[in-house]
């Protein structure tokens, strides 16, 4: 059997996340670092690890704290662990939970580390608003003014166009598409229906209240105060609409092309607040310790497409790799999990599997093969759960391992895209 890294396999022993809510409502008086605080002090109080016993901690995020821009670090104070633990932030944009996650998971296969925890937090609700050019070089000129003539002077420099702020826009900087331009201009490349888009999204919601009313997700989940009051608990996912119908979604009109695109707000994934971490050990540790592990980390694989291309499609080029690397094939696969920023991307990537055009692109004589929906997203995704960037993968890890064990399946693919043209595969194989 192929073995991880130099043969230290390393095992996913817990994983835990907040509630993920819309931007804009339940979550938002709370920091990036204040979510992310919440998930690992409930991950360490579920599992009973010694904190001291931790050997690094990791975390992902894509819209940095300008006042505190290593979110790992501000997440490791928490008095559970020592002051000396070492922790750093990765980004890779929406993968940037699975970039922690590998990242850690290299550390414990090279001899590193044994324990560690890794995953990502994102507020969407508190984005950094930043002031225009003119704006700060007459701030900073105001603050080398050496009297207070010359300040007033420099501030009368200040014009109307000054004060218009500038907020990140979730679109490429190299091709200033934004994300759902390029989800609806792949859905028009790869002939997906808006039918088949209202239909997956319909599906995510059905399955993720599913699984939240039956305790599958919601076992997952740590009940986080909601603000200012905080008499109230926030258990669930705000975002998950249990009555949704088909006819509701296919009566929402286009969001970025509004006369011929077929994305809408219904089939894609909505900003979102949320934290979410997994514990990983060595599987010799984990024993030694007691824990009996969900999965295995198998293998994994990133890689990139053009952005100007089809900026979502990445996913279909790191799948082949990261299976390859595990010894496996598509047939093999008991559960899928993809990401679902757009339900458009979804189908344009389960298509680019089944394609000979993508297979020939990864370098393979056959393609990838046909994804079963039956075993694809059984819990929901994105659309649904919602997506805070610096999260979602932590998310997927834990439950798709969680669902390897209740199915007896013996290996989980997961996949994700990301901005930038990137896209993330790994392979699970379960522990039982």
């Amino acid at each position: 059997m192929p073995t991880y890294g130099n043969g230290r396999r390393v095992a996913i022993v817990a994983g835990v996340r907040t509630p993920f809510a819309r931007s804009g409502t339940s979550l938002k008086d709370y920091s990036a670092i204040d979510l992310g605080r919440f998930a690992v002090a409930e991950l360490v109080q579920r599992t009973g690890i010694d904190g001291a016993a931790v050997d690094l901690l990791v975390f992902g995020t894509v819209v940095h704290s300008v006042v505190a821009p290593n979110l790992a670090r501000e997440v490791a104070l928490l008095p559970h662990f020592p002051r000396t633990l070492q922790a750093y932030t990765v980004s890779r944009a929406c993968a940037s939970a699975n970039q922690a996650i590998t990242d850690a998971a290299d550390q414990i296969a090279l001899g590193h580390a044994d324990i560690a925890i890794a995953g990502g937090s994102e507020s969407l609700s508190q984005v950094p608003i930043l002031h225009s050019r003119g704006m700060s070089d007459v701030l900073v000129a105001a603050s080398r003014a050496r009297s207070l003539s010359q300040r007033v002077a420099t501030l009368a420099r200040v014009r109307p166009k000054d004060f218009v702020p500038i907020t990140p826009a979730i679109a490429e900087p190299s091709t200033g598409e934004t994300m759902g331009q390029s989800a609806d201009k792949m859905a028009k490349i790869n002939g997906i229906a808006r039918e088949a888009q209202d239909r997956l999204a319909l599906r995510s919601h059905q399955h993720a209240a599913r699984g939240l009313d039956d305790g599958r997700l919601s076992a997952e989940i740590v009940p986080v105060p909601v603000p200012p009051a905080c008499t109230d608990m926030l258990a669930t996912d705000n975002g998950v609409r249990r009555d949704s119908t088909y006819d509701q979604l296919a009566s929402l009109r286009p969001v970025f092309d509004r006369q011929y695109g077929t994305v809408t707000a219904g089939n894609a994934s909505p900003l979102t607040d949320g934290a979410a971490a997994v514990l990983l050990m060595s599987e010799d540790t984990a024993r030694a310790l007691g824990y009996a592990p969900v999965a295995f980390i198998r293998s994994y694989a990133y890689a990139a497409v053009d952005p100007g291309e089809q900026l979502l499609q990445a996913p279909v080029l790191a799948a082949p790799v990261a299976l390859a690397r595990a010894g496996l094939t598509l047939r093999d696969i008991g559960l899928v999990d993809m990401h679902e920023a757009f339900a458009a991307q979804v189908l344009s990537n389960v298509q680019g599997l089944a394609s000979k055009w993508w297979a020939e692109r990864a370098g393979l004589s056959q393609p990838v093969g046909e994804v079963d929906p039956e075993r694809l997203n059984v819990l929901g995704g994105s659309l649904s759960i919602g997506h805070p960037f610096g999260a979602t993968g932590a998310r997927i890890v834990t439950s798709l391992g969680h669902e390897m064990q209740r199915r007896g399946a013996q290996f989980g693919l997961l996949t994700v895209c990301a901005a930038g043209g990137m896209g993330h595969a790994m392979v699970l194989e379960s522990a039982r």
